[in-house]
């Protein structure tokens, strides 16, 4: 009996040095929104938008994706949110494509309606937060990315 403590207190031992070495050399993945469609079996009191996603893995190993939720924010009014399981895996200093489904939230939406009619504004911050989920393994992957975005010129984000 005292033995298989001794191999327990080893094997606990040896695995965590091994996560721990792994996580310094690991480099958070990009995610980049590709493109955005209204999705063609939406309805009006239903909208579903088909959101196109890239997912760049910097690091050696794969990304095997297990899922991922998601929220988009506008001047501080989430608009849409979402979760997606069964994501592609990701190879290691690869890069894959895949779409998503978004609902829109109605009540940020509206509030969001509500200040532009109230307001004049020609630009707009926006904030798209992603938690990928990797494994059991590995912790969750916490993506963020913000910026701005103009009426006048929308092809040109800040």
């Amino acid at each position: 009996m005292r033995h298989f403590r001794w191999v327990i207190l080893f094997i606990m031992t040896y695995t965590l040095s091994a996560c721990a070495t792994l996580s310094p050399q690991f480099e958070q993945p990009q995610v980049n929104i590709t493109s955005f469609t209204l999705a063609p079996q939406s309805t009006a009191s239903t909208p579903t938008f088909l959101v196109g996603l890239k997912v760049i893995n910097p690091n050696r190993s794969a990304l095997p994706l297990k899922g991922m939720s998601y929220s988009v924010e506008v001047d501080g009014y989430r608009i849409l949110s979402g979760a997606e399981p069964d994501l592609p895996r990701v190879a290691g200093y690869g890069t894959e494509k895949f779409t998503i489904r978004a609902v829109p939230d109605l009540i940020g939406g509206a509030k969001l309606i509500s200040q532009l009619m109230s307001n004049n504004k020609d630009s707009f911050d926006y904030r798209f937060k992603a938690r990928l989920d990797v494994g059991s393994l590995l912790p969750f992957i916490d993506i963020e990315e913000a910026g701005t975005f103009s009426l006048k010129n929308p092809s040109s984000p800040r």
